[in-house]
């Protein structure tokens, strides 16, 4: 790649992955959650579950993604990611049975980790060799599209609930709601296509360095990076029906989640020196400690300026956990073992927030407040900081 500048074009056009396999798929879900309950009389079981499919689908994703990168390429599985992605928010506009919804948001998982995950290897190949700052600022813009996908979903979404008549088209409002994610997901895939023209496919690890690289030297960090997919979604997954149970209307709810989006796509703006000047390992623990403050938040104040606090908090650190992780499997391990690496990490991560959603819907139907979901989650991302203190990486070099 010729220039910086290229490189800073690529890594915001690769970030169209994370906006739609995150922004979109996952985390819209709590924009249209409150609805689709309404609609289907869920339990908050059944809810979460949703979401537990979603991240089961990720995990599934997630443990095929190396060998997919040797058979077809990096490039092309991270553009096959972002269609199946495309196809199952468009397959969940179109019903209201419980079982195919769950296999679209199955789908969605599986597509999204390959978006996600193949989109950041290609930004990691991008990067500066030498230059481990300018590296890691391509990484935190790629990983904030995510954060641009919930700012477009939450500017979209609540508009169209408030004023899409109920059964426009044979549609419940909801279900119009998922076909304007659909679009955009459209959208953003011809995004991620023309990206991955303009980049190198990396070389990926070879089938005996993938079995048999030693999966100690991120041992702690996958574990923390465990403890922080069980409690960073139940946030992102009930934190709008918590809003509206505590009286919310739906412009506050657009407002909210806007500064959830802008705050998620700022991140690495704030904290990049910290994980800078701390490394991933330490760097990921610090942010999860600030997660949890912001995930309880609600809870304690039940107030509209300590929701908006919070939403910026969580909002502005969550992402900053991925990139800290991947700033750490980078330190840890040698570049050809880089995407098994963070496959490894983030197979641990899936099996946390593939528990995480049912977990927390759980505890709240048991103790019948979404509030104590939200507490339970805060509690695991504090445990999580402590699960990673053992991890070593070697020291950041001076900037």
């Amino acid at each position: 790649m010729s220039s910086r500048a290229d490189r800073l074009v690529v890594a915001l056009a690769l970030s169209s992955g994370p906006l739609l396999s995150l922004g979109l798929a996952r985390f819209a879900y709590a924009l249209l959650l409150p609805e689709m309950r309404a609609d289907l009389g869920w339990t908050w079981s059944q809810a979460g579950a949703l979401n537990t499919a979603n991240a089961a689908g990720y995990l599934v994703g997630a443990l095929v993604t190396a060998p997919m990168a040797r058979r077809v390429g990096t490039g092309r599985s991270f553009v096959l990611g972002a269609l199946v992605c495309t196809a199952a928010l468009l397959l969940t506009a179109l019903t209201g049975e419980y079982a195919v919804l769950l296999v679209a948001r199955t789908a969605a998982g599986v597509g999204g980790a390959w978006a996600f995950l193949l989109g950041a290897a290609l930004v990691a190949a991008a990067g500066e060799a030498g230059a481990p700052a300018r590296s890691a600022l391509l990484l935190g813009l790629y990983y904030g599209g995510a954060g641009g996908g919930m700012t477009v979903a939450g500017l979209l979404v609540p508009w169209l609930l408030d004023r899409a008549p109920q059964g426009a088209a044979g549609l419940q409002a909801w279900q119009l709601g998922w076909v304007a994610l659909a679009a955009l997901g459209a959208l953003a895939t011809l995004v991620a296509a023309l990206a991955v023209r303009a980049t190198d496919d990396p070389e990926p690890p070879r089938a005996e360095e993938h079995r048999s690289w030693d999966r100690g030297r991120v041992a702690w960090l996958s574990a923390g990076y465990t403890f922080f997919g069980l409690g960073y979604i139940a946030y992102l997954t009930f934190v709008i029906a918590f809003l509206q149970q505590q009286g919310v209307g739906l412009r506050t709810v657009a407002a909210f989640w806007v500064v959830v989006g802008v705050a998620a796509s700022a991140g690495w703006f704030v904290w990049g020196s910290l994980i800078g000047r701390l490394g991933g390992a330490r760097a990921m623990q610090v942010l999860m400690v600030i997660l949890a403050a912001g995930t309880v938040l609600p809870v304690l104040l039940p107030q509209n300026w300590a929701f908006f606090v919070s939403g910026a908090v969580v909002g502005g650190t969550f992402l900053s956990v991925v990139t800290a992780m991947t700033v750490g499997v980078r330190r840890v391990l040698p570049p050809g073992l880089w995407t098994s690496g963070l496959a490894f990490a983030t197979v641990a991560f899936g099996v946390g927030q593939t528990v995480g959603p049912w977990l927390t819907g759980w505890f709240s139907d048991v103790l019948g407040s979404l509030g104590a979901g939200l507490v339970l989650s805060g509690v695991l991302l504090v445990a999580g900081a402590v699960v990673a203190l053992p991890q070593r990486e070697p020291p950041p070099r001076p900037v």
